[in-house]
């Protein structure tokens, strides 16, 4: 195995970190079109295979939504041996975010702060980039679907369902994104009654869909590290309730608690990396005790090596997801995470 991300890491921490991410992404694809991103990791993408959700997936460790907003490399992040990639948050129209700079690496903490703001080309083009874009993957996808900025919180989910209709026929999962600080609002639609009603609304829809397109997909619901344990509670019996799909746990933090001290500690937007780590774990644990154990979670937030991902497996997570993880410490992480 040749590892030669120390050396490209050190050209994309010298450029913006949105433009390193573009870069990234235009590396990779390009990367897998000449075929080199397997010879670099040596990664045996089936390693210690898992079923949730009723769907095959070759490794316990995927590719967490807002890496691939677009759907622009899943092919080229199967290469490197993710067992799942879920690529969004998509919109129903096309949108470009919040102002730049939205972006922000803090690196003495290995942390991340974002305030993206969905952008993203919209389900329409995202459908015509993974006709390009995911053509040989053999792992499971996952779509994750958002409101649009412009749309009032009263309709939100009337995007949700309209994102839903949208992807399902490329989809082997969806998740709904109820959890980014970064659309105004957004997190308000994590109460118990609101998520009863969006999961039900959703599930509806499938039965249609689903003898339409001759296939089930599962339905995740991601939440935020943020959240009260009362409130996690809570969440937990809707869930239970409905018999949601899968959960993911957690999204980015609001909390600047463990980088205080950092100039750029006050930037608005969501915090990742390894200042959510311990948190994130947290909250599975809680999630995990007042869930149906039937209903598998998928642990993100902080996963930097392959303790991280084990704790997370430990707390009471099936799947784990990983990506300011990867932005540290590159394709090495996967096989590192992927054997837990």
């Amino acid at each position: 195995m040749l590892d030669f991300y120390p050396l490209a890491k050190k050209i994309l921490f010298a450029l913006d970190p949105e433009k390193a991410h573009h870069l990234t992404l235009s590396g990779m694809r390009m990367a897998h079109q000449l075929r080199l991103l397997s010879v670099q990791t040596g990664v045996d993408r089936r390693t210690n295979p898992i079923e949730a959700m009723g769907l095959n997936f070759p490794n316990r460790v995927g590719l967490a939504a807002g890496m691939d907003k677009g759907g622009l490399a899943v092919d080229a992040f199967g290469a490197v041996g993710f067992g799942h990639v879920e690529v969004g948050t998509v919109t129903p129209v096309p949108q470009a975010g919040n102002p730049q700079p939205r972006l922000f690496r803090l690196v003495e903490h290995q942390g991340i702060i974002n305030r993206m703001g969905f952008n993203n080309p919209g389900v329409e083009q995202m459908m015509r980039n993974l006709d390009k874009s995911a053509k040989n993957f053999e792992g499971v996808l996952g779509v994750n679907i958002g409101k649009n900025a412009v749309t009032p919180i009263e309709n939100a989910l009337d995007d949700y369902l309209k994102c839903f209709r949208g992807v399902y026929s490329r989809a082997d999962y969806v998740t709904a994104n109820l959890s980014s600080p970064n659309t105004k609002g957004l997190r308000d639609l994590q109460t118990v009654e609101t998520c009863r009603e969006l999961i039900t609304l959703l599930q509806n829809e499938r039965d249609s869909l689903s003898t339409t397109h001759g296939k089930y997909v599962p339905i995740t619901i991601k939440i935020a590290p943020d959240l009260q344990k009362e409130a996690i509670e809570g969440l937990a019996g809707v869930f239970s309730e409905t018999k949601i799909d899968g959960v993911i746990a957690t999204n980015t933090t609001i909390s600047r608690e463990a980088v205080k001290s950092h100039p750029l500690g006050n930037e608005t937007g969501g915090l990742s990396g390894a200042p959510l780590t311990d948190h994130s774990t947290e909250v599975i644990k809680i999630l995990r005790a007042a869930l149906d154990d039937s209903i598998p979670i998928i642990g993100a937030g902080g996963i930097m090596n392959g303790d991280h991902a084990k704790a997370k497996v430990e707390a009471g997570a099936d799947l784990v997801q990983i990506y300011s993880g990867l932005v540290y410490r590159g394709p090495a992480l996967v096989k590192e995470c992927a054997g837990v």
